[in-house]
């Protein structure tokens, strides 16, 4: 059995892969421990350019310094999407208020005109809200959900590897149309009083990879299956902090956990700035059981069981539910059959 964590390890992704192409098995080592014990690591040495991830964070402060009516012109309420601004206090994690505002966005695609009522998901695909006269915002923003893009399917690829599966294994449910989503967060202080001091509550991801850049101020923590005491994740400047969703707990029967994280809000008066992105297959894309390896399988320690938020094997469905209970005022307006 894994130890107790006091930290969250830190992987240099330049060292992911030897000079013939395949990976290090040392960083494939390093991997699989932090995959399987902690759910939780930081990488550095991911490939953006100098200065990308500071432009990236100094651009969305720029947006959340902009007059409310302006951020509001892009409101979430709008979109069966769940895209564009959701105002301070609006978003909800396990029944509570947070303390942020936030721009969702995702891959800018053609609504579908036609969803069976069975696959509400589908009309999750549609397109982004950004504001006219900030036209920089979409354009890094873009531009670093391209090298998340890249960095995540190395992730996932180094990950099919520890499990001891083909580094292209998990690859198809990315095919064609990946429905990864991007999230330019500002957490604020003392500023929603129902929330306390909640940034964000306690809650695991929905899909496969986060990666998150987070400014310097702090209040990530996370708690590793079986742990009591939680674990502050500490910035490190320009590095991305990763972990997995729900849809690999499903597929390796809580092998890899979707391990609880949670923020805590800043000071009133100081901000807090990150950029979650969430490396998602195809929104039709149903994750079957992996078949471990003997060894592997021994440390698999089931789906966590939560009758309140079950875990489903279809990612389109996973991610549908976690909205409508995040956002309920815009669920209610676009999907009212769920009870929104």
């Amino acid at each position: 059995m894994s130890t107790t964590r006091t930290s969250v390890p830190v992987l240099d992704l330049s060292t992911a892969r030897n000079a013939d192409g395949n990976f290090s098995p040392e960083f494939i080592d390093t991997l699989r421990d932090a995959a399987h014990n902690v759910g939780f690591f930081q990488v550095t040495n991911y490939g953006a350019a100098p200065g990308q991830a500071q432009e990236l964070l100094d651009t969305l402060a720029g947006f959340f310094r902009l007059p409310l009516e302006q951020r509001l012109a892009l409101d979430n309420r709008t979109s069966a999407q769940f895209r564009g601004y959701t105002r301070l206090g609006t978003e909800i994690t396990r029944g509570r208020a947070d303390s942020r505002e936030q721009i969702d966005f995702g891959p800018d695609r053609e609504p579908l005109a036609d969803v069976p009522a069975d696959k509400l998901f589908l009309r999750l695909q549609g397109r982004n809200q950004w504001p006219a006269g900030y036209p920089e915002l979409e354009r890094i923003a873009q531009q670093w959900a391209a090298l998340m893009s890249g960095i995540g399917a190395e992730l996932l690829a180094g990950i099919g590897v520890a499990l001891g599966l083909p580094e292209d294994y998990f690859a198809a449910p990315f095919a064609d149309t990946p429905a990864w989503m991007g999230k330019l967060v500002h957490y604020v202080g003392g500023q929603v009083p129902e929330a306390g001091t909640q940034g964000v509550g306690s809650h695991a991801d929905y899909g496969f990879v986060t990666l998150l850049l987070q400014d310097q101020v702090g209040g990530l923590e996370v708690q590793p299956h079986g742990q009591e005491d939680w674990i502050a994740v500490e910035p490190l400047p320009g590095a991305l902090v990763v972990n997995l969703g729900e849809m690999l707990e499903v597929a390796t029967k809580g092998y890899l956990m979707a391990t609880i994280h949670r923020v805590t809000a800043p000071a009133p008066g100081a901000d807090r700035y990150s950029v979650p992105f969430f490396w998602s297959p195809r929104l039709d894309a149903v994750i079957g059981t992996v078949p471990l390896p003997v060894e592997l399988a021994a440390g698999a320690r089931g789906v966590t069981d939560d009758p309140d938020n079950p875990m489903l094997s279809s990612y389109g469905a996973n991610v549908l539910k976690g909205w409508v209970r995040a956002h309920p005022q815009t669920a209610a307006i676009h999907y009212p059959e769920l009870g929104g």
